[in-house]
């Protein structure tokens, strides 16, 4: 599995979970009453003696309790499973939660992730995820928050899970961090929640973050979306959230859109805020900032930082700002600006949900647009977030599509590959980072390839790699996939992923127009493609549907087009 979970000691009976859990455990429970008229029950013994029980009359959603373990032992959680519906059962300690995660002790079948062994995305421990939030390095440690419902794959009532890591790939699961307020939390009806945000490191104070998050609440007036911050030292828990924009700026005509609150440093040294918008004409980032070092107040209205009229009135949201290469303070220094456009639609090529890329200067006050371009030709590399770290920006994005969500499709997810930033020769790179050679295990096929022969790709979570005799020398990549017609493809018209799940008559064309490349990374895994050509210059990102492994693959391509063909085995 992609997450990091201590071995757990623990038996199934009808109505028990059994486990040795050390002194100092902290439960984390989720439970549901079945009858109106008796209220959903849960005890917890240690050494047959009880220390504690949970209840809830909640017969709508799971109800949020948490039980605290003093004493260490043979721990026993009971509940009669005629009255109690239980969804999640975690534990964890707060002094190693950062090195063990959590334990999960109980899911429901229906929430948990499928049992991938050795895929290598990542992958929340259950239930549902979308947008990665307050992704950035504090301390020691990588953190990523997201977008997160605990109880189905599926979207609902927004709560913000968090997981941490030591080199982007592998990644150690940690309590649920922030939750929706307790009258949204009521109702399985996804009227609002914890929405997207970010997270900053405080200047002077060792081991402190501040995280900022939208609240939404869905037929709230006059504002549906607000913006909320809170200070955090522990990291393990969230504590009281104080609102920070109870407001739309005035007079832009601003529809109800106004989320995902990116905080940066600017070249000025002040606390920058961008935030996703639309007005009437189309999608807009707003731009604020405050005096105070701590980012805890005090934010101003500076202006419309941007806009995106092409898609029309779609709002733009998710962005996020990053100077390329050179000091933040340098007046020559290139800054990316990226957003998504949600419900936007390329008449040209049918793709739905536009990411951009914006590369200008911003002297904090303004920015100065020199080129644009699409983040990923796939589109489904959404609601990317970006810090910078060590050796320079590194971001992330949620590996789907929101043109894939229905009402009846439940839908476990991944992130992609964390990915570069560089700016080359005029146009922004999204390499993914140096850490992915360490996934390579072994080569499976360094000469089949180019022989035209089939080859197997095993579980198919590979990486091929292909080297070209000239830059844009065609080629095709089939592949053979259970529930899709798959390739990669490179001719005339650029570089495409091909793709059609049984039944579809009009699909997109998921095409980087006019590229020519002359190297090919692709990363299979459960679930997905991802290609890069030419370190990045070219990203295309594909959720691929089910979790069976492409099988097998065979190049066709004239004689001579492709000098090199490997393909490696991968895993964790």
């Amino acid at each position: 599995m992609m997450h990091q979970l201590t071995a757990p000691s623990v038996e199934y009976a009808q109505s028990t979970i059994c486990a040795v859990l050390p002194a100092g455990t902290t439960a984390h429970i989720w439970l549901k009453a079945l009858q109106a008229e008796t209220p959903a029950s849960l005890s917890a013994t240690v050494g047959g003696i009880e220390i504690g029980v949970v209840t809830t009359d909640n017969i709508e959603e799971f109800s949020f309790r948490t039980l605290a373990f003093s004493q260490g032992g043979e721990t026993t959680l009971s509940y009669d499973p005629s009255t109690t519906e239980l969804s999640i059962v975690y534990c964890f300690s707060r002094q190693t939660a950062m090195t063990d995660g959590v334990r999960v002790l109980y899911t429901l079948p229906t929430n948990a992730m499928p049992d991938l062994p050795g895929s290598y995305h990542f992958r929340p421990p259950f239930g549902w995820m979308n947008d990665p939030n307050g992704f950035g390095r504090f301390g020691e440690k990588v953190h990523l928050f997201y977008q997160h419902y605990p109880h189905t794959p599926r979207w609902n009532t927004m709560h913000w899970g968090h997981a941490v890591s030591d080199d982007f790939l592998h990644w150690t699961h940690l309590p649920v961090f922030l939750f929706p307020p307790s009258e949204l939390s009521a109702r399985a009806d996804g009227l609002g929640g914890a929405y997207s945000g970010s997270a900053i490191a405080l200047p002077g104070e060792q081991d402190s973050v501040r995280i900022f998050f939208t609240e939404h609440v869905k037929g709230r007036r006059p504002e549906e979306q607000i913006q909320f911050a809170m200070k955090i030292e522990d990291m393990i828990s969230a504590d009281a959230a104080e609102l920070i924009l109870p407001h739309r700026p005035e007079g832009l005509d601003l529809m109800l859109d106004f989320r995902d609150p990116y905080v940066f440093e600017g070249p000025d040294g002040r606390w920058k805020m961008l935030l996703g918008s639309r007005d009437r004409s189309g999608g807009v980032i707003l731009l604020y900032e405050t005096d105070d070092p701590q980012a805890a107040g005090g934010w101003r209205f500076i202006g419309v930082l941007h806009r995106e009229d092409r898609f029309k009135k779609k709002p733009a949201e998710c962005p996020c700002m990053v100077p390329l290469g050179g000091a933040p303070d340098d007046p020559d220094t290139r800054w990316a600006l990226i957003f998504g456009l949600l419900t936007s639609r390329d008449l040209a090529t049918g793709r739905h949900n536009i990411a951009i890329a914006t590369v200008g200067r911003f002297d904090g006050m303004s920015f100065a647009p020199d080129f644009e371009q699409e983040l990923d030709f796939g589109t489904d590399a959404y609601a990317f977030q970006a810090f910078v770290d060590r050796s320079g920006p590194v971001g992330i994005a949620w590996l789907a599509n929101w043109s894939d969500v229905s009402k009846d499709a439940d839908m476990p997810t991944a992130m992609t590959l964390p990915r570069r930033l560089l700016l080359r020769d005029g146009a922004l790179l999204t390499p993914p980072v140096d850490a992915v050679l360490t996934l390579r295990q072994s080569p499976i096929d360094t000469d089949g390839l180019l022989a035209g022969d089939t080859v197997c790709l095993g579980n198919g979570m590979v990486e091929i790699v292909l080297h070209l005799s000239s830059a844009g020398n065609a080629f095709r990549l089939d592949f053979e996939h259970p529930e899709t017609e798959l390739s990669v493809q490179l001719d005339s018209e650029g570089l495409s992923i091909p793709f059609a799940r049984a039944g579809d008559t009009i699909f997109p064309r998921y095409v980087a127009a006019g590229a020519r490349p002359s190297s090919i990374r692709i990363f299979l895994d459960a679930g997905s493609i991802e290609v890069f050509a030419d370190d990045g210059r070219w990203t295309g990102t594909k959720r691929l549907p089910g979790f069976e492994g492409v099988r097998a693959a065979r190049l066709v391509a004239p004689d001579g087009n492709v000098a090199a063909a490997t393909i490696w085995q991968l895993k964790l």
